[in-house]
């Protein structure tokens, strides 16, 4: 007889639960080099990850400084790389300074977490801070409004009336509003302008994950912040990764001086990390400069993104309109979403497939994330296959929302 404190035993229990539900994932390593796969499961939009000039760009990194950063920002991982990469961006983006992070995770964690906590120090106050949360935002925020033992509340999705009665019924002094630019699944735009205009009302910061934005939307790729005419206010604070247009790996903040000074100075994920490695620094630079010596690349993913999401809607399938160059495809279970991605494999297309807790129950979906890339054969491929999805998808299985 087992004993049911038996820590693999639990364990055990609770796997065979999850996939009983269809929540059960696997590792499932690429092979080196390019495949005849076409790829909308990455987050590659600018189709930069295998360009040669950001791939030499990473080996002269290595060369010259190293393949590791050696210790944190503030011990050895600071390098005249970091500094000329966060002054880059800084200036691309119409920001006052920038701060960079080895994973715009931690990017994420530092700019919440510190922010409230130095907000309500220089408020002198007893009572913490409070965060008013978008319900969409990705888990990285999640994580960060958690760890800020800030009183959070978290607002309908896109939802300002919502967030404005949350920001003027409090009692702490220090607010964050919080939320995507774009948002990961759905692809959808916050309403920037609307959000900023409540915030600064309210005497919140405003903080907007441009993780899925930057490159794509906004003057040359900028960013949706730049779009939104918002750059240069001192009360907005981006967070950006250079892991998808950027085709490296790693995270910055933007904001003004006082902000990336608080992130320094009390800023966990930052203080108490390794710093980014000089090859991925490197890579962000050198496609930083692509994107600007090809400044139709955002304006080619997002034509991509609607053509593939008008292309699922034509066949019945319930696609979201996209802000930028992500398309969800609603099918409802985990176990309808994986048979999807499993048809699109076979037609030659790799899909994301997310299911809970990426996505709330009921809507696990496909989803596709369009490159500046994609080609007329490309296309063709991706039409088999979500025609084939459509016609394997079982009666009453699919749970749309916000479609086409």
């Amino acid at each position: 007889m087992h004993d049911t404190r038996d820590p693999l035993l639990m364990l055990r229990t609770a796997a065979a639960a999850r996939a009983a539900m269809g929540l059960r994932r696997e590792l499932r390593p690429r092979a080196p080099g390019p495949d005849d796969m076409v790829d909308l499961a990455s987050n590659d939009y600018l189709g930069l990850a295998r360009n040669p000039l950001v791939a030499e760009a990473a080996a002269a990194a290595a060369l010259q400084w190293g393949t590791g950063s050696t210790g944190s920002r503030l011990v050895t991982g600071s390098t005249e790389l970091h500094a000329r990469l966060e002054r880059a961006l800084a200036g691309f983006c119409a920001a006052p300074a920038a701060l960079v992070f080895s994973s715009g995770y931690l990017a994420n964690l530092a700019t919440v977490t510190a922010l409230v906590s130095a907000l309500a120090a220089g408020s002198s106050s007893i009572s913490g801070g409070f965060v008013v949360s978008d319900a969409a935002n990705h888990a990285s925020l999640i994580d960060a409004c958690r760890l800020s033992r800030a009183r959070v509340q978290v607002a309908p999705h896109l939802d300002v009336a919502a967030v404005a009665a949350a920001l003027a019924g409090r009692t702490e002094p220090a607010a964050l509003v919080v939320t995507e630019a774009v948002f990961s699944v759905d692809g959808d735009l916050a309403p920037l302008v609307d959000l900023h205009q409540v915030a600064r009302a309210y005497g919140a910061i405003l903080v907007v994950d441009e993780a899925h934005s930057l490159g794509v939307l906004g003057p040359d790729g900028r960013g949706a912040v730049c779009a939104a005419g918002l750059a240069g206010e001192p009360d907005v604070v981006r967070t950006v990764t250079l892991s998808k247009s950027l085709a490296a790996q790693g995270g910055a903040v933007l904001g003004s001086d006082e902000v990336i000074q608080a992130l320094i100075d009390i800023g966990r994920s930052f203080i108490f990390d390794t710093g980014l490695a000089p090859p991925c620094a490197g890579a962000a630079l050198a496609a930083l400069e692509m994107i600007q010596a090809e400044p139709d690349l955002g304006g080619r993913t997002r034509e991509n993104a609607m053509a593939i999401a008008e292309l699922a809607g034509g066949l019945g399938l319930p696609a979201s309109r996209p802000a930028a160059g992500v398309i969800s495809v609603i099918l409802g279970s985990p176990e309808e979403a994986v048979r999807a991605q499993r048809t699109c494999a076979e037609h030659g297309v790799r899909a994301g497939c997310f299911r809970p807790p990426s996505v709330p129950a009921g809507s696990s979906c496909l989803r596709l994330a369009a490159r500046a890339t994609l080609t007329e054969r490309d296309f063709a491929a991706i039409s088999l296959a979500l025609t084939a999805v459509r016609q394997n998808i079982r009666v009453g299985a699919s749970a749309g929302r916000r479609s086409l």
